[in-house]
């Protein structure tokens, strides 16, 4: 295996035109019924994707691949589940390996719509269930609706550090900037394998080792973040190499859903909805969160007083270190994916943070791309938002599990967070 993947990436960065078919096929290998389970595609993807990156197709080129390829995964999965339907279970590899249907039907049965959503990221799970929707005859127009957007944050999250891995390894870049880019890299891949491990042996200690972690990679960010210059300079850097007149538009809307006020009226509208519902731990454990990060927030940016990169036509007064942006976002988001999770499985609580930070990381990204802070801001700001909710969830859960809000809230929480962006006004 592994020479058949070095024979395949050699031959790929000889025949760089051949990039784009190779990311869609991989990207639809993937998301293939039964030959994603099989093929270790997540491993190809980084590898073509870095390819890209290196400077044969653009960001956008790759993504766009990449959502192509799991669109047609999806629907080839679906067809054949709807196409076969029991009869499929008679395939050699079903038939020595029931448990990859039974399982995927079981979160199909239990979580309808949303397991599409979230097995999107759980990786036995992601080639199985749009085989399980076609066998259970789920209609075409709505599997079609969920695939387009759960397609979309896969290929974000799946494409693009390969991509950014590639695009850094072409620049000039700093002396330093890889054993600070490792160092940091490292911090964060402790901190998500230590605690990803621990909820998944269902471990009580989970959200306190969580937030312990996080605040000691936090701490350890803000005694040193003076000695990640390299980094910071190289990564603003290339994410301003990637700026276009029209991405800059959509960038701005982007980074207004970070906005105080915009932040503050959803924080209300959360925690207005949960007191309505009598749902008095998860209002305290809301508020704990989004109110602790907003004043963290802001003591911190006093005592540090890091002055924002010279890149804004418009300079900030207020100072940078770390991301109001970034860590008001997270706190949201990852309430949002707590409380989603709760009663469910750590798989499918884990997927559900997963799919909320996926927005938290588009608001963080798209404050570095405008260059209004510096990639430690944007972490910094993330592992504040992680730490505190962690310690929220913590506290809350020291005798008992905090329960599930119920249907009533996302039906009515949903809506009105739409209504509140669409009236956002645009950028000026």
């Amino acid at each position: 295996m592994s020479a058949w993947f070095d024979a395949l990436t050699a031959w790929l960065g000889a025949h760089p035109e051949w990039l784009g078919l190779a990311i869609l096929l991989i990207a639809c290998s993937e998301c293939l019924t039964i030959v994603g389970i099989v093929v270790p595609g997540t491993v190809l993807l980084f590898a073509v994707a870095a390819l890209a990156g290196s400077g044969a197709l653009s960001l956008w080129q790759t993504l766009l691949f990449g959502y192509a390829g799991a669109l047609l995964g999806d629907a080839l999965s679906y067809t054949i589940g709807r196409r076969c339907h029991q009869d499929i279970r008679r395939l050699p590899l079903l038939r020595r390996h029931p448990e990859w249907l039974a399982q995927a039907e079981f979160y199909f049965q239990r979580y309808g719509v949303i397991s599409l959503l979230l097995g999107r990221f759980i990786g036995p799970l992601r080639p199985m269930l749009p085989t399980v929707a076609g066998i259970l005859d789920m209609p075409l127009p709505r599997f079609a609706a969920v695939s387009l957007v759960a397609a979309a944050g896969w290929a974000v999250a799946y494409l693009l550090p390969g991509w950014a891995a590639g695009a850094a390894l072409r620049l000039p870049l700093p002396a330093g900037f890889w054993w600070q880019a490792g160092v940091l890299a490292g911090g964060l891949l402790a901190l998500l394998a230590l605690t990803g491990q621990a909820s998944l042996r269902e471990r009580r200690t989970a959200a306190p080792l969580a937030a312990a972690l996080s605040a000691t990679l936090l701490l350890a960010l803000f005694a040193g973040w003076e000695h990640f210059a390299a980094f910071d300079r190289a990564l603003l850097e290339l994410t301003q190499r990637g700026r276009t007149p029209a991405l800059d538009q959509w960038m701005a809307r982007l980074t207004r859903l970070g906005d105080f006020a915009v932040q503050l009226g959803a924080g209300l509208l959360l925690v207005a909805l949960l007191a309505l519902l009598r749902q008095w731990r998860a209002l305290l454990f809301a508020g704990l969160t989004l109110a602790g990060t907003a004043l963290a927030n802001r003591g911190l940016k006093l005592l540090f007083a890091r002055p924002r990169p010279e890149l804004l036509l418009q300079p900030l007064d207020s100072f940078s270190l770390p991301s109001g942006h970034s860590s008001a976002a997270f706190a949201f988001c990852l309430v949002l994916g707590v409380l989603a999770g709760r009663g469910a499985t750590a798989r499918i609580r884990l997927a559900w943070l997963l799919l909320a930070s996926l927005p938290a990381a588009a608001i963080a990204v798209s404050r570095l791309y405008l260059g209004a802070h510096w990639p430690t801001d944007v972490l910094a700001g993330a592992l504040l938002a992680g730490s505190l909710c962690a310690a929220s969830l913590g506290l809350l859960q020291r005798d008992s599990p905090l329960p599930a809000p119920g249907a009533r809230l996302w039906r009515a929480l949903l809506p009105a967070l739409g209504l509140l962006f669409v009236l956002l006004p645009p950028p000026g």
